[in-house]
């Protein structure tokens, strides 16, 4: 039941960021694009904003697909299912710090990201989840 119950927790959290994603991209809230000075800046540059906006909604459409999959195995997956896919969600968000984590911590170093520091407390946050998530799935 716990494993369904953060499984759950993380749909909320991650719904949140498609909404914002898809209908106010702009934001500095739910992990939007608004922390990044380039998204400001691209406006001055029609083609350039509309293929970031473009990257932006697709990021969102793909987490889509995916959080209506975990949905689906919520509600009609085994337990064992269930427990695979949290296995799947620890390695999947682990990938976080392969080449996202470096990139942001660059363009947080360099002044590119409001509130400084931004980078460290996304990666604190996604390590406490994909924490969570092992200890879930792995107990």
């Amino acid at each position: 039941m716990f494993v369904k119950i953060v499984i759950i927790a993380f749909l909320v959290l991650e719904f949140t960021n498609v909404a914002a994603l898809y209908f106010m991209p702009g934001t500095r809230k739910a992990n939007a694009v608004g922390v990044f000075s380039a998204w400001e800046q691209s406006r001055l540059y029609p083609e350039i904003h509309d293929f970031i906006k473009y990257l932006v909604y697709w990021v969102a459409g793909t987490k889509l697909i995916f959080l209506l999959l975990l949905g689906v195995i919520v509600i009609y997956g085994s337990p064992e299912l269930q427990r695979y896919s949290l296995i799947a969600l620890f390695i999947a968000t682990l990938t976080f710090y392969w080449r996202l984590f470096p990139l942001i911590r660059k363009m947080d170093r360099s002044g590119q990201i409001t509130p400084r520091n931004y980078s460290i407390i996304l990666g604190v946050m996604i390590f406490a989840m994909v924490a969570l998530f092992a200890f879930v799935a792995f107990v």
